[in-house]
């Protein structure tokens, strides 16, 4: 198996290591992580160091970086690739997952236990499909969009990049949900929800207006 590096030692990136040890392609050489001290062990691993660290070891495949926040994992990828241009982003889909046939996952998104998407929906890069979320036929996920636990779409959704949709939250057919919004647990989305949003409720609306990189979980 080829050997890659998980960016993050939290969390979320014990959830992506156990998918990535479960799905059986790569094996995990070692954790990094710019803000935990080297040494610092997480389901086995040991953090290697900071992205500068990929720069030191030629055997390295590609890298996934298991950052929850959106903007965060963002900015870790745009440094990487400051870094090392050509780096490999890998994906990482739970032997659980489905994906339907026509269906087109982006580089660096991780599919998780029960994550479902449907027949020629377009999952953009660097997304999270959490446990038991699911995409419908025809949707389209732009980068860095996260799907919590049980969150769900119609057909024919479009989410565009930085967006996240809480737990259990619920999407009917053909919505759009506009850049950087977050849409919040339970709600049921039944109309567009413009740009640099906080929406929740049945049915969702606007309660407030919110900053790229605002922190939200």
């Amino acid at each position: 198996m080829k050997s890659i590096l998980v960016y993050g030692a939290g969390g979320h990136a014990k959830v992506v290591i156990d998918v990535i040890e479960k799905a059986g392609i790569y094996r995990i050489a070692g954790l990094l992580d710019g803000n935990k001290p080297v040494g610092t062990n997480a389901y086995g691993y040991s953090v290697l160091g900071d992205e500068s660290y990929i720069l030191s070891d030629d055997n390295i495949h590609g890298i996934i970086v298991a950052i929850g926040d959106n903007w965060l994992r963002a900015k870790i990828v745009h440094a990487i690739r400051a870094i090392k241009p050509e780096c490999v982003f890998i994906t990482a889909i739970h032997p659980q997952a489905t994906v339907a046939r026509g269906a087109v996952i982006g580089e660096g998104t991780v599919l998780m236990a029960g994550a479902v998407v449907n027949s020629d929906t377009i999952i953009g890069s660097h997304c999270v499909l959490n446990t038991i979320s699911s995409v419908d036929h025809d949707s389209r996920l732009d980068d860095y969009v996260t799907m919590a636990p049980h969150a769900a779409t119609g057909g024919g959704v479009r989410i565009e990049s930085y967006c996240t949709i809480s737990i259990g939250a619920s999407l009917i057919h053909s919505v759009t949900v506009h850049e950087h919004t977050v849409i919040g647990a339970g709600a049921t989305v039944l109309s567009a929800i413009e740009s640099y949003s906080v929406a929740y409720g049945t049915p969702a609306r606007v309660v407030r207006k919110r900053e790229a990189g605002e922190r939200y979980l």
